[in-house]
């Protein structure tokens, strides 16, 4: 397991900032954490270097595209679940955007992006034809909010 990074209460506020706008530009972030750009850019390599700062990304709002639904299915899995072949048979089916794997009921929970209800039932019934999965049940996103920072 890689090592565990230190963070300081500057190198918080930067992810934060970050995590709200991955496009917001260093001189904004150097004004808010009370330094100057060379040095926020100098921890932000650094927060990239040790693996704290993965990739960048973009959050769409796909109820402002038309025709897409973005669901949520509870994965509940049978008792001989082996967790490797679950994650390399979701990641085959590309309507699947994310997995989290969860303690407790249900054993995971897959979001799921299509265009519409009848995309919807065939990834679903995609999930279920897995032999480890032994139930879904399938949740439709009506909007969707995130905190920042």
């Amino acid at each position: 397991m890689p090592e565990q990074a230190s963070l300081d209460d500057t190198d918080r506020a930067i992810l934060d900032l970050l995590r709200d706008n991955a496009r917001r530009p260093l001189r904004e972030i150097a004004t808010a954490v009370g330094l100057t750009v060379a040095p926020v850019q100098r921890r932000i390599t650094r927060l990239e270097k040790l693996g704290v700062i993965e990739r960048y990304t973009v959050q769409i709002n796909h109820g402002r595209i038309a025709g897409g639904i973005e669901a949520m299915t509870e994965l509940h899995f049978a008792d001989d679940l082996d967790l490797a072949q679950i994650m390399e048979f979701v990641a085959q089916v590309p309507e699947v955007k994310e997995v989290l794997t969860l303690a407790g009921d249900p054993d995971a929970l897959v979001r799921i992006q299509v265009e519409g209800v009848e995309d919807l039932r065939r990834v679903v019934s995609s999930l279920r034809s897995a032999e480890a999965i032994a139930g879904t049940k399938t949740l439709v996103v009506l909007e969707q909010w995130t905190r920042r920072g």
